[in-house]
């Protein structure tokens, strides 16, 4: 599923808290890591600081139990050298916090993360650093979760879900959320076509026949636990509350479903998702 793992470091605390998810997916997938410091040419640094020794003590530090590691120091724009180096390989997983040294207590994406995440063609493997929160110490995957619309875009996910799933053994839950509009039930002024309870149920219905069909894929797939929700509600929000009640989530989705377009931009969901979500987030580009 990857070739190699490419992290973006910048000597900070924060941008180092998704060295934990790189020494549990590199030692899953048994790829090599490539840890990338990059000297911003934008900013006037005096004297430059050089990578090179603090990538050589990352290294010893938090991934000393893994032989295949390069340090590579580079000359650019951050988020252009890395969506550059990360596009020699289509299977080469990007994963880096979304804030460094420039990390903000008010959480939005970095600059840095943002344009990485406009502009890669790669996975994306994203995580939003915690204050005091230790690198040396391992995580795990207890569930994945994989929000579907019905299209074969947003279903860009699942592989990359199966595979994880494979590898860690996680439970995976799919989820479709659904909303009622408002003029659903109105065929003429005062006239009603259909109640609301009845128009819900309809719908709840088809969500779950498709999440069911999606289920019983997997599980040919060779996947034990794998359930599907149907659930009425904001997408983005209840994802959000979703991956905070459970401990060690990983989401897991495409950037766009129903409403993919050519020129990539982030879907509405997967926008909200990434801004307020505490839990690793999977990102994949539909295309």
């Amino acid at each position: 599923m990857y070739s190699k793992i490419l992290v973006p470091l910048d000597g900070s605390p924060l941008a180092e808290q998704i060295l934990p998810y790189v020494r549990l997916l590199a030692a899953a997938y048994n790829i090599p890591v490539e840890l990338l410091w990059v000297h911003d040419v934008e900013l006037l640094e005096w004297p430059p600081r050089s990578g090179k020794e603090y990538l050589r003590q990352a290294t010893a530090k938090y991934l000393s139990a893994f032989k295949q590691i390069e340090s590579i120091e580079a000359d650019g724009k951050p988020a252009e050298v890395i969506v550059r180096r990360a596009e020699a390989e289509p299977s080469c997983l990007i994963a880096m916090a979304t804030h460094g040294t420039s990390g903000m207590r008010r959480w939005l994406i970095g600059s840095v993360a943002s344009k990485v995440v406009q502009t890669a063609h790669n996975p994306l493997l994203l995580i939003r650093p915690m204050e005091n929160a230790d690198p040396a110490v391992a995580i795990k995957f207890n569930t994945i979760f994989v929000p579907l619309d019905g299209s074969g875009l947003a279903e860009k996910a699942l592989p990359h879900a199966v595979a994880l799933a494979k590898k860690l053994k996680p439970a995976v839950q799919l989820l479709r959320f659904y909303t009622l509009p408002g003029d659903a039930y109105v065929v003429a002024d005062g006239v009603i076509a259909q109640g609301p309870a009845q128009f819900r149920e309809a719908i709840h219905k088809e969500a779950e026949s498709y999440l069911d069909g999606k289920v019983e894929t997997l599980r040919a797939e060779g996947l034990d636990h794998v359930i599907g929700t149907a659930m009425e509600g904001d997408a983005a929000s209840e994802i959000v509350d979703l991956a905070a009640k459970t401990a060690n989530s990983l989401i897991a989705m495409s950037t766009h479903g129903r409403s993919g377009i050519g020129r990539w931009l982030l879907g509405s969901v997967a926008e909200k998702v990434l801004q307020h979500s505490h839990a690793p987030v999977l990102l994949i580009r539909a295309r």
